[in-house]
């Protein structure tokens, strides 16, 4: 999986070593200390056309490497609502038109801005990294040459701020996780989403271990076979359930389970998804994508003291004659009794098991964290926009964890909101008989109810037996359910848009690359 090598450049007259072949400037203003020539050329430009500090523009310069100069204008600097996406946004559409152009080797120059950006350099190759990246299929037919022809981005880094090796990290993970996520169903069926996270890991110091027994899986998580039932049918839609473990050398301080669910299609099942909303369905995986792509960055930074287990539940919701409907009672893996309120809430059910096993291995690790992520539920989406919503249980709050990856999220252009779960939660998923112990859902889209983006992680909680150990207990274990269904896709276009590979970057900073 390639993509662009980032390089930085410490001075201007190093510019010339290089085979650099545009120059972009991303500011605020159009003068430039760093080279006169460079601020003449756009005051010429400026003088007869006025998009020059309004929008992105390209103009010939022989000052510059490839005599290609590219200026993005940086707004709204000066608002409150404004952060560090401003000059990545401009960035990653500054780098399209050098491409556009022929560039294969752009110079990135970043003006200064009294705003403090301490992330700036990496979020914006980050930003450029995502604008470039071009679908899986897409690569595989037509030849990653033709559709990704940039190979180095350059940053000019006077001051020593951009770590080439730590954004490369974080990129080759989003990338894992994009191909992961944004892959057509077939493609990318449990199988070979399974296949696809061995080649990625091959060589690693990451251990990968997929389950594709089918009477095994039935047996240790019952509630994502129910999800797989009705595909049982077709051999290469059979659910797999893939643990990636990465353990560093020496003593360790912290432990993280991630969850991710990786829904390669959800039809719905028996609440079948009708009037168009089946379409991007192929997207539902965007969690366990997540995860793969978190551990994938793991396993290139090594990071000292820190554990990481990473376990996905790939399954497709198909429906057919054997699939699970509505009314039925399963027996999760923690043994409570779970009655199916809605079979199109799969997503729970799917990382519901998994997360029961991580909750007893969490208690024999140091300083456990567990997580979900998932692109769960519509409401999340509607709720919070293009934003993740982190929720987490007592415990996760007494240690400020979503305070930590909400402002690493705002620091590196992940952004979070923080969404407490309440008591109403825990009324919404309660038992209405004494044949079941927990209902899965409400009997409509999370839309149709109120705090429809919490209550799933009430869900969680109790299906899977960590409710056990909240905040007043004698283990506790702080838990975070992460819903990116609004901020899994650029755009919110879960049919078309480029998968965002969020939350990757928001943890590699709140827990990789702050210890």
């Amino acid at each position: 999986m390639a993509f662009p090598a980032p390089e930085a450049i410490k001075q201007w007259s190093d510019v010339k070593q290089h085979s650099f072949d545009a120059l972009i400037i991303v500011s605020t203003q159009l003068n430039f200390a760093f080279e006169p020539k460079v601020s003449q050329c756009l005051e010429e430009l400026a003088s007869i056309d006025h998009r020059v500090g309004q929008e992105v523009v390209l103009t010939r310069c022989t000052a510059v490497p490839g005599e290609r100069l590219i200026h993005a204008p940086a707004h709204g600097l000066d608002k409150d609502y404004s952060d560090v996406r401003n000059f990545g946004d401009a960035t990653k559409a500054a780098v399209e038109i050098a491409k556009s152009s022929g560039s294969v080797n752009p110079l990135i120059y970043i003006a200064a801005t009294d705003r403090n950006f301490p992330n700036l350099l990496n979020v914006c190759y980050l930003s450029a990294c995502q604008g470039l990246w071009k679908p899986l299929e897409a690569r595989e037919v037509i030849g990653e040459e033709k559709l990704e022809p940039i190979q180095s981005i350059g940053l000019f880094d006077p001051l020593g701020a951009f770590d080439p090796k730590l954004a490369g990290s974080i990129e080759s993970g989003k990338r894992l996780a994009r191909d992961l996520c944004g892959t057509e169903p077939e493609r990318m069926a449990p199988p070979k989403f399974a296949e696809y996270c061995e080649q990625a890991f091959k060589g690693s110091n990451v251990e990968v271990k997929v389950e594709s027994n089918q009477a095994t899986i039935l047996q240790e998580f019952p509630l994502l076979a129910a999800v797989g039932r009705a595909s049982q049918s077709v051999e290469r839609h059979h659910p797999r359930v893939i643990e990636l473990t990465y353990t560093p050398k020496g003593n360790i301080h912290t432990t993280l389970f991630l969850i991710g669910k990786a829904v390669t299609y959800d039809t719905g099942g028996a609440d079948i998804k009708v009037g168009g909303h089946m379409a991007g369905m192929s997207r539902d995986k965007g969690g366990g994508a997540a995860v793969a792509g978190f551990l994938k960055s793991v396993a290139e930074l090594q990071p000292e003291g820190i554990k990481v287990v990473g376990i996905i539940g790939a399954v497709r919701n198909s429906v057919g004659s054997d699939c699970f409907v509505a009314d039925e009672i399963i027996t999760a893996h923690s043994g409570k009794r779970v009655r199916i309120g809605n079979t199109d809430a799969e997503g729970r059910l799917a990382m519901c098991d998994l997360l029961s096993h991580a909750r007893i291995s969490a208690l024999q690790e140091a300083n456990p964290h567990l997580f979900t992520i998932a692109t769960l539920t519509g409401h999340a989406a509607l709720t919070a926009g293009p934003y993740t919503l982190l929720v987490e249980n007592g415990p996760a709050r007494a240690k400020q964890v979503s305070s930590s990856i909400a402002q690493s999220g705002d620091d590196w252009g992940d952004c979070a909101d923080i969404s407490r779960p309440r008591r109403e939660d825990w009324q919404t998923i309660k038992p209405r008989t004494e044949a079941d112990d927990v209902l899965s859902s409400n009997n409509g889209p999370s839309v149709s109810i109120a705090r429809g983006h919490q209550f799933p992680m009430a869900f969680l909680s109790v299906a899977s037996g960590l409710d056990d150990h909240g905040q007043f207990s004698q283990q506790p274990l702080p838990y975070v359910h992460i819903d990116i269904a609004g901020s899994g896709v650029e755009g919110g276009s879960w049919q078309h848009g480029k998968p965002t590979a969020a939350p990757i970057t928001a943890l590699i900073g709140a827990f990789i690359k702050n210890k």
